[in-house]
């Protein structure tokens, strides 16, 4: 089952995450410094949530999870193949080692992605940026993760 993903912005992620415990009645799936993600079946969501004081958008990102790396690829040649481009980036990121594939809508970033194990550190920062220039992930989190890798 794919589902969407929903990466949030938030100024204090212990409120944050008491909140969306609440509204979607579930505990997070993943929970560390800075960063929590929720695996939401009802509607069928993951939402993830970077601690990130002063961020000037609550949006940090969005993305499609799937089950696999070869639907990821399939993913890829089809978008490719509409003239969409696409970058690659494999490897740990957010807790997890993930295969995935960037693309930048009109407004804004998009990954397409799959889970392949989980991970103890938050992985390297992402190339891929925003339109602001600013980095997705390790900006997102502590400065003692922002140094991973």
């Amino acid at each position: 089952m794919s589902r969407l993903q929903l990466a949030l912005n938030v100024p204090d992620i212990d409120q944050a995450v008491a909140f969306y415990t609440k509204l979607f009645a579930t505990e997070p799936n993943k929970r560390k410094p800075g960063y929590a993600n929720f695996a939401i079946a009802d509607p069928p969501l993951k939402l993830v949530l970077f601690e990130n004081v002063g961020s000037g958008s609550r949006l940090n990102h969005l993305g499609v999870e799937v089950l696999s790396t070869d639907e990821v690829a399939a993913h890829q040649a089809r978008l490719t193949g509409e003239g969409v481009a696409t970058v690659e980036e494999n490897g740990t990121c957010c807790f997890a080692k993930q295969d995935k594939v960037w693309v930048d809508g009109p407004d804004g970033s998009w990954e397409i992605y799959t889970v392949l194990a989980d991970s103890d550190t938050f992985g390297m920062s992402s190339p891929h940026v925003d339109d602001a220039g600013d980095s997705l992930f390790c900006a997102s989190v502590p400065e003692a993760e922002a140094r991973c890798g």
